[in-house]
């Protein structure tokens, strides 16, 4: 294939599973960087946090951080991979870990899911990436 974009009959699904959060910020960029380039390529993109990534998605957490001192906040890492098409999913369960609520989560989420989501999720697609 002479193109790095996949043909109009080669789309590919992609799920990302992020565990990464606050504590491993340096973790935190390349997940949804790389959700924005394959969906930017015609990949249908999935990234669901669970663990503790489900902080990152808490109002107020990715918008006061970076992956490295001085580097774009991570907010502005999901924005891009949303603009690009990704669909972003928290896990329900592990949000009372966290002490979270689904009102305290940022308006970029699209589903607040169960593990038997993220199990299907799993199974279906061609493939499945894990930070």
């Amino acid at each position: 294939m002479s193109s790095h974009y996949l043909e109009e009959d080669q789309e590919k699904s992609v799920v990302i599973v992020m565990t990464s959060g606050p504590s491993t910020a340096h973790r935190c960029a390349t997940p949804f960087y790389l959700g924005a380039l394959l969906s930017s390529m015609d990949a249908e993109v999935k990234i669901f946090c669970t663990m503790e990534a489900v902080k990152l998605m808490e109002k107020g957490v990715a918008e006061n951080l970076a992956a490295m001192s001085g580097g774009k906040k991570i907010i502005d890492f999901i924005r891009d991979a949303k603009n690009a098409g990704a669909e972003l999913y928290v896990c329900r369960p592990a949000l009372p870990g966290y002490e979270l609520q689904e009102s305290e989560l940022i308006g970029e989420v699209d589903h607040v899911a169960s593990a038997g989501d993220l199990a299907d999720l799993i199974l279906s697609v061609d493939r499945l990436l894990f930070f």
